[in-house]
């Protein structure tokens, strides 16, 4: 099997995003965003970016992605220095104890059947990514600047929100996608139907809304107000695509942060704006969020292509059928040009869905897995960066 080129490389760079430490900061030009450019011209190519970016969590992604659901996870693993890392799902609970409980005390809604509808997702069978990500950034933030290892009340709040807005934009994604199951039953929208699951994240979003206000900081409140200007850009920049290859993973990237990692990015900025006044922390923090992010939705894009639907909680091979062309695709494209079509017209004519899976999974050793490891590795240096202040 000829070896892929990877010809993106040539006209696309990573550089250090080049942003001010967050709204209201001095110097701040605008809202946060992609990757852009960066002072000191230092590049380098997606996959070495990414690769830099990983390794803490490399080991135990399959673990974290379904903690809720496999008896596989451990307390400790060893690193290949033969270091042990204290498991973040284990520490991050600490502070997490009947999250979803205190998520529903938050959805105050008198109607029966929208108050079901509401809180059909938190049942606690969730991964709770984010909320964990969010204490364990909390944690470390306060320890930098007091040596205090509580988690704040409102930084607290800052998880359960995050939780909420994320389970907002499932219920609304489900109903562009037309999607029939999510964590492994039916959505709301095959339950109650399109117009009422659409009332129904509008509501868990104004919950959310309501909660943020309540922490009274106004900083705060604008950093995660962006999380959800840049969920619906992310959605209308998933809805297009480009016809110039060159400029298709570049879109691809743009849409994955602003789709997922700008929740976990601003989300861990905001308590890091809770817990210290330091505007270099607050940077740190929202990079880390982003890195993670990027990493998570890298992995999760792999999985459409590699895992099975009992595991996922979802159909597999989901974004094909939608006609959108994730990273695993756009990588097998550089050695079947013959995609391209497919890509243009979203593998919208019969057949196409088949011969794009078989394409990607001949490169299941090469593209695909290369995506992979540098979707493993993009976690394992930020959790380096927390480890010693955590635990």
């Amino acid at each position: 099997m000829a070896s892929c080129r990877w010809p993106w490389r040539r006209c696309y760079s990573w550089r250090p995003a080049a942003r001010s430490p967050g709204p209201g900061s001095p110097g701040r030009t605008g809202p946060p965003g992609p990757p852009a450019a960066a002072d000191g011209g230092v590049q380098m190519s997606y996959s070495n970016l990414v690769k830099s970016l990983t390794s803490a969590f490399s080991n135990r992604y399959s673990m974290s992605r379904f903690h809720h659901t496999t008896s596989a996870a451990c307390c400790c693993s060893k690193t290949r220095s033969g270091e042990k890392y204290t498991d973040p799902f284990k520490l991050g609970w600490r502070d997490l104890k009947d999250l979803y409980e205190d998520i529903r005390k938050e959805l105050v809604i008198s109607t029966t059947e929208l108050k079901e509808m509401s809180e059909y997702y938190f049942d606690g069978k969730g991964k709770a990514f984010r909320p964990i990500i969010v204490v364990l950034m909390a944690r470390a933030c306060n320890i930098h600047h007091n040596n205090s290892r509580d988690v704040q009340a409102d930084q607290r709040s800052i998880a359960l929100i995050a939780e909420m807005i994320h389970t907002a934009s499932l219920v609304h994604d489900d109903v562009i996608d037309d999607a029939s199951s999510r964590r492994g039953k039916h959505t709301v929208n095959k339950i109650w139907g399109e117009k009422k699951a659409v009332l129904a994240g509008d509501l868990i979003l104004s919950a959310a809304s309501i909660a943020l206000a309540r922490i009274g900081n106004t900083t705060v409140i604008s950093i995660l107000t962006q999380v959800i200007e840049d969920l619906v850009r992310g959605e209308f920049l998933q809805l297009g695509s480009k016809e110039n290859e060159n400029e298709r993973f570049a879109h691809y990237l743009e849409k994955t942060f602003k789709k997922t990692a700008s929740l976990i990015a601003n989300s861990c900025k905001a308590v890091s704006v809770l817990g210290c006044p330091d505007p270099v922390v607050h940077e740190i923090a929202y990079q880390y969020g982003k890195n993670v992010g990027i990493a998570f939705q890298l992995i999760d894009d792999v999985l459409d292509f590699t895992s099975c639907s009992d595991r996922m909680g979802k159909p597999t091979s989901a974004d094909l059928k939608l006609g959108l062309a994730t990273g695993p695709v756009l990588f097998a494209c550089q050695q079947f040009p013959e995609m391209n079509a497919m890509i243009m017209r979203r593998f919208s004519l019969p057949g196409d869905v088949d011969r794009a899976q078989q394409y990607v999974l001949q490169e299941q050793h090469g593209n695909v897995r290369k995506e992979k490891d540098a979707g493993t590795q993009t976690s394992g240096m930020n959790y380096s960066l927390m480890k010693t202040t955590v635990c």
